[in-house]
């Protein structure tokens, strides 16, 4: 059992930047799976944007690759989304997924969040 929640979406101007935060509750602890952070723009279809493996790899979609940064604080049981220079373009829902990496790719089986609107401008 694993239950999610994002916070610190908002609006700001493009080249701006903003931390979102997963608060992981339940049976288990983020320190024994996987994370990923997705986002749905207006219109567009769900990206993954970035993961975090139990042993702190990471990995980023090209499009954020340089700007956004995943972390954890296993302590807190929470995951991090630190987002710097935002364009317009990364305007969208974020969700803060839990899940297992299978067969060398990320699957978000065990649970997601409700999702937080982060709107860039200009």
């Amino acid at each position: 059992q694993v239950q999610l929640m994002e916070s610190g979406g908002g609006s700001v101007q493009a080249g701006e930047s903003l931390t979102l935060s997963c608060g992981v509750s339940g049976t288990i602890s983020i320190a024994n799976v996987a994370a990923g952070w997705y986002r749905l723009p207006p219109g567009k279809q769900r990206e993954l944007v970035a993961t975090s493996s139990i042993d702190g790899t990471t990995m980023y979609a090209a499009s954020v690759k340089g700007r956004f940064s995943i972390s954890r604080d296993n302590l807190k049981n929470t995951v991090y989304l630190q987002m710097n220079s935002l364009k317009p373009e990364d305007t969208a829902v974020y969700y803060c997924t839990a899940g297992n990496f299978i067969g060398g790719g990320y699957v978000p089986n065990a649970g997601w969040g409700q999702g937080t609107q982060v709107t860039v401008s200009s």
